[in-house]
């Protein structure tokens, strides 16, 4: 819902002095900012299922195994956008697991969404989420079918029947530890830099689990530092607990107009680090890349 211009001015006072924001591309899409698309790197094709030839990333199922037939999707099916996800789809099995996912899925059409391989379709995925492409990172694969995480979503995986997608390498992950308030980057698999974060406060604590970036917006005050934000595909974990504002906001990683409460839990569950760390990453990071939010790694990372 647009809003007029009073209610807009006193939301962004609200915004100004919260303590962390997490609305992200909910407020970028209701206040008329637009996100900021990126250039992305060759895609690997994907044939369609009524070409002559389909291919598919994953390795050609073994004689024993036969790819599971893919239900036909009923044309009232929700599309997967910024707003909360459907129910339904399964939880992710290695949702704490920072084992690098190389790979990113890109949609080149609308295609269905899946709970299972063979299993039941429950919704859409379009090739853009608001104007910006949607690239999901690949989880799993299975006879035929290829998981990714799910966007708008927590610790969710979709299944997706061969073709409408194409492929892209992803070269860099994001680990975030709640304790230590940490995010480590990491390249090919090699940490590469770390820095201090604040997270969500008691009750609206950072999600835990894998996601990735959705997309990134221009900040819409200047307490996030005037450095644009990443909007991530998590959500908070309990929608009630962030104030009316930031109801139905996904979660970012953003600056701040300072760094006094850096190793803190002072947000609404975004993380929040230095300026010059962001501008790095948006330098450097493409939307698609995963995200990992642990409690803790057994080891500190080198950079540490």
């Amino acid at each position: 819902m647009p809003f007029d211009r009073i209610t807009a001015y006193r939301w962004l006072r609200r915004v100004a002095t919260a303590v962390g924001v997490s609305a992200l591309l909910a407020t970028a899409g209701a206040t008329g900012w637009a996100l900021t698309p990126e250039p992305v790197p060759p895609a690997v094709e994907q044939a369609a299922p009524d070409e002559p030839e389909p291919t598919a990333p994953a390795p050609s199922p073994t004689p024993e195994e036969t790819v599971p037939a893919a239900a036909p999707a009923p044309d009232d099916l929700p599309v997967v956008d910024y707003d909360p996800a459907p129910r339904g789809f399964p939880a992710d099995p290695d949702a704490s697991d920072v084992t690098p996912l190389t790979e990113g899925l890109h949609p080149t059409r609308r295609i269905a969404a899946y709970d299972a391989p063979g299993g039941r379709p429950l919704a859409f995925l379009a090739p853009t989420i608001r104007g910006v492409e949607l690239t999901m990172p690949i989880a799993q694969r299975r006879a035929g079918w290829t998981a990714v995480l799910l966007p708008s979503a927590n610790r969710r995986l979709a299944w997706l029947p061969p073709g409408g997608f194409s492929t892209v390498q992803l070269r860099d992950q994001l680990v975030v530890e709640r304790r230590t308030h940490r995010i480590t980057w990491y390249r090919a698999g090699r940490a590469v830099r770390s820095w201090e974060v604040s997270l969500g406060q008691r009750g609206q604590e950072t999600p835990l689990g894998r996601t990735f970036i959705l997309g990134r917006t221009p900040p819409p005050q200047q307490v996030y530092g005037g450095v644009d934000i990443f909007a991530l595909g998590a959500v908070p974990d309990d929608p009630n607990s962030v104030p009316a504002s930031l109801r139905g906001a996904h979660i970012g990683l953003h600056s701040w107009y300072h760094d006094g409460e850096l190793g803190r839990n002072t947000t609404n569950g975004c993380i929040r680090l230095t300026r010059s760390g962001q501008r790095e990453l948006l330098a450097e990071v493409r939307t698609g890349s995963a995200v990992v939010v642990v409690d803790e790694l057994p080891e500190p990372p080198p950079t540490a």
